[in-house]
């Protein structure tokens, strides 16, 4: 008998050794990075840095004037604007939630539907959208030509005061480049910290890469694989489908996994804005979304107990590192 329950004891203590094990491991998974990856052809550099930042408060970049690049991604509201749809110039709506720019030096492909493949690609889209900065780019670097506040920063970033489209994208990449978040309770657990998050935050952990399988898109530190699926919202909008092929199905009402960093507290969530608290974004991942020819296969129904529900968005929490130690900067006089 002695035995036996030596023998059950030795098996109990080997199954806990190995979950810890296999724990550490996924905890690796989601190791910070040492260092912000940058082009060779933009590299990042204190000067580009401070005419990016410049550039991205202004609202002379608009055509009326009336909003800068901070205006939809505020440090107030995690480099978003808060809103469910925002608006742009001209308060012309935009149909797509307003993502962070948080942690967008790691992205391979930009906006909600990939049209972009990098940031200095991005940089110039919003300006000259019709609904949004409402801009054309040879009027832009007409109009900073005019501005004697800018002609320094130009100079310094780039040798010389020439002002060119090629030049407000990479300053104001640059810039956004430099945007990270900061370590949050989770990334000092992932370095050893036990302690750093609640055990309930930690079986949360554990929901988010078994039962829920939140790891299968939500991946790397960032919580994101920069791919494009479909979840089954209840919107007509095609996403990654109005850039590919509509022979490609799969792409039919994809859009990029967004990041789980710093999550909003209150949303809104979604490319849509239509979910206002992560109890419904759950909700709508455990019910498996609407069935379609394009749903994408990582889909599939689940069921949570209220205390797993509870543990995985303290797990979310715990993603959270604070806003960052950033003031708008004084814009450059004319």
């Amino acid at each position: 008998m002695k035995i036996r329950i030596l023998v059950m004891l030795a098996c109990t203590v080997f199954s806990v050794h190995a979950s810890l094990a296999d724990d550490t491991i996924k905890r690796s998974d989601y190791q910070r990075p040492e260092a912000i990856p940058a082009p060779d052809s933009n590299p990042l550099t204190i000067e580009k840095t401070t005419l990016g930042k410049a550039l991205f408060f202004d609202p002379r970049l608009s055509r009326d004037k009336g909003m800068s690049c901070a205006t939809c991604h505020s440090p107030d509201h995690r480099w978003s604007d808060g809103r469910v749809v925002p608006l742009g110039s001209e308060e012309l709506e935009q149909p797509r939630r307003t993502p962070t720019v948080m942690n967008s030096a790691w992205l391979k492909a930009l906006m909600w539907d990939g049209r972009a493949n990098s940031l200095e690609a991005q940089a110039v889209l919003p300006i000259t959208t019709p609904h949004e900065m409402n801009y054309n780019m040879d009027e832009l670097v007409q109009r900073l030509g005019e501005i004697k506040g800018y002609r320094p920063l130009f100079e310094s970033a780039y040798g010389d005061a020439e002002i060119t489209t090629q030049r407000i994208a990479m300053a104001l990449a640059t810039f956004q480049r430099t945007l990270v978040s900061n370590v949050s309770s989770f990334d000092r657990w992932v370095e050893g910290d036990d302690e750093a998050i609640s055990v309930s935050a930690q079986r949360g952990f554990q929901v988010f890469n078994n039962k829920a399988q939140c790891a299968a898109c939500h991946k790397s530190w960032r919580f994101t694989d920069d791919s494009f699926h479909d979840i089954g919202l209840d919107s007509p909008d095609l996403g990654r489908g109005n850039t590919i092929p509509v022979e490609v199905t799969i792409m039919q009402h994809a859009f990029k996994t967004p990041t789980l960093r710093d999550l909003p507290e209150n949303g809104p969530f979604m490319h849509d804005g239509s979910m206002t608290n992560l109890e419904q974004v759950i909700k709508h991942y455990e019910d498996g979304g609407l069935k379609r020819p394009s749903l994408s296969k990582e889909m599939s129904p689940f069921e949570l107990t209220e205390q797993q529900k509870a543990d995985l968005i303290a797990f979310l929490k715990t993603l959270n590192g604070g806003p960052l130690a950033l003031s708008p900067p004084e814009l450059p006089e004319e």
